[in-house]
């Protein structure tokens, strides 16, 4: 993770699941280690030593590079090199814009919903959180839970193809909220969590517009403090 400014932090070792399509698991190697700073904004990946470090042909490692472009996370310069983005202000509103639209619409149907059984992995997701919160739990793992919780509500609305478009496209925002952690602010999990249990809360009561109001609220955190982060870390963003 940077701290005043961003830096690169060499690749740890990887080894590969024979089950799984080796694109794939190169791509989402590189995708978490760049959402991690480990691969920071500005670093240049070398295709030799990453070929050589995966242990793979230049085909796989192409078609994963291909796909962090339209993630929007690296710039190829053909004949070259390949260059970590800069956070995009723009696309992180952007997406942020697209995921309100669709949560805020999904709590408000299942608070409307008079069956809440659906809703019953979200609420069980808010009671792991708040266990976890007791140990101190690094970045990862809480922002595990908290894919977890929002994925629920998805599901227990049938609308997990959503999430996944949503998902596509938030790597510029989990880099956001990576440094907002970075920040330090220690009530952040903390309201992360009481926002999830607002949230649940109103849907288990039926109530369409508190259940709405808390996602809004919930979803404009991070993008809130977006002047103090680009103010940290300016090496950070575009």
């Amino acid at each position: 993770m940077p701290e005043d400014n961003a830096k690169t932090e060499p690749l740890k070792r990887w080894s590969f699941d024979r089950k799984r399509p080796l694109v794939d698991q190169v791509y989402d190697d590189l995708r978490q280690r760049i959402l991690a700073f480990e691969l920071a904004p500005d670093a240049s990946l070398s295709r030799q030593d990453l070929s050589e470090h995966y242990g793979v042909s230049q085909t796989p490692l192409r078609d994963a590079i291909g796909k962090l472009e339209r993630d929007g996370l690296v710039e190829i310069y053909p004949q070259s090199k390949t260059v970590v983005t800069r956070i995009d202000v723009g696309l992180v509103r952007e997406t942020q814009f697209m995921r309100t639209a669709f949560e805020v619409e999904i709590v408000g149907m299942l608070a409307a919903d008079p069956g809440k059984s659906k809703i019953a992995p979200a609420e069980e997701s808010v009671e792991r959180m708040r266990w976890t919160l007791q140990r101190d739990p690094g970045f990862d793992e809480f922002n595990r839970l908290d894919k977890e919780f929002h994925r629920n509500l998805y599901a227990a609305a049938d609308k997990l193809g959503l999430y996944e478009v949503v998902e596509s496209r938030s790597g510029q925002l989990d880099r956001i909220r990576r440094l907002h952690l970075q920040m330090r602010e220690e009530s952040k999990s903390a309201e992360v969590v009481a926002d999830h249990a607002r949230i649940v809360s109103a849907i288990r009561t039926s109530d369409v517009e508190n259940a709405r109001a808390a996602m809004r609220v919930h979803l404009s955190g991070t993008l809130s403090r977006l002047d103090k982060l680009r103010e940290r870390f300016p090496g950070c963003f575009a």
